[in-house]
């Protein structure tokens, strides 16, 4: 498949972590991951499904802000402070505290409220944006949880190509990032992700190529 003007290849490795790839010939990479848990992730930054006070809460952005410690919390109140609230689609980044991630971008997903609020378009931007930022910061890899899935309602069903086709658009065009990661939280959730994907190269087939790893 081309995608602005690069040849993308499917790569599925069966049971192993990533257990899809989607690889730009310049080799830039989207990876999809999970079960796993994304704040221990080793990529240069990590993206927080935050809420738009920034101060923490539960699901990903509780887990990251418990294994970031108090530096992230800090930062956030400092940003509080100079723009307010974060509306939903716009990102910030911290540092990344105690965890092994030198950044957090954390980005406001869309509550689901039926689809017609302009939902897919607001999702699309938390992808973009953070990669935005990425880029700004030279960074080279990002990890991504399956953002506004969990509290805030997204069918998973929808929000997953929306989020892969997004993503690809944005790292196709950075300079720096390399390597997206969907770090996802348990098997149904990567599974969908697994599915946009295929269904992602299926409606491209006239210049895809598909390669399978066997474990």
């Amino acid at each position: 498949m081309k995608h602005h003007g690069q040849e993308v290849t499917f790569l599925e490795t069966g049971v192993q972590t990533p257990t899809v790839r989607l690889v730009l010939d310049s080799g830039k990479a989207i990876e999809i991951c999970g079960p796993a848990n994304i704040a221990a992730e080793t990529t240069d930054a990590i993206v927080n499904a935050a809420n738009s006070s920034l101060l923490g809460g539960g699901g990903v952005d509780g887990a990251i802000h418990r294994a970031g410690g108090p530096a992230i919390l800090a930062e956030c109140r400092q940003l509080v402070s100079k723009i307010g609230t974060l509306p939903a689609g716009r990102a910030v980044i911290t540092t990344g505290g105690q965890l092994s991630a030198k950044y957090v971008i954390h980005t406001v997903g869309p509550i689901y409220r039926g689809g017609e609020g302009g939902e897919a378009e607001t999702l699309a931007n938390c992808h973009r944006e953070s990669i935005r930022l990425a880029d700004e910061h030279n960074l080279s890899s990002l990890a991504f949880p399956a953002i506004s899935t969990g509290a805030y309602g997204y069918p998973v069903a929808e929000a997953a190509p929306i989020a892969i086709s997004a993503t690809l658009d944005a790292l196709a065009a950075s300079t720096h990032v390399k390597l997206c990661r969907f770090v996802l939280f348990d098997i149904s959730t990567r599974r969908a992700y697994e599915r946009a994907a295929e269904k992602f190269h299926r409606s491209n087939t006239t210049s895809f190529r598909i390669q399978k790893a066997h474990s």
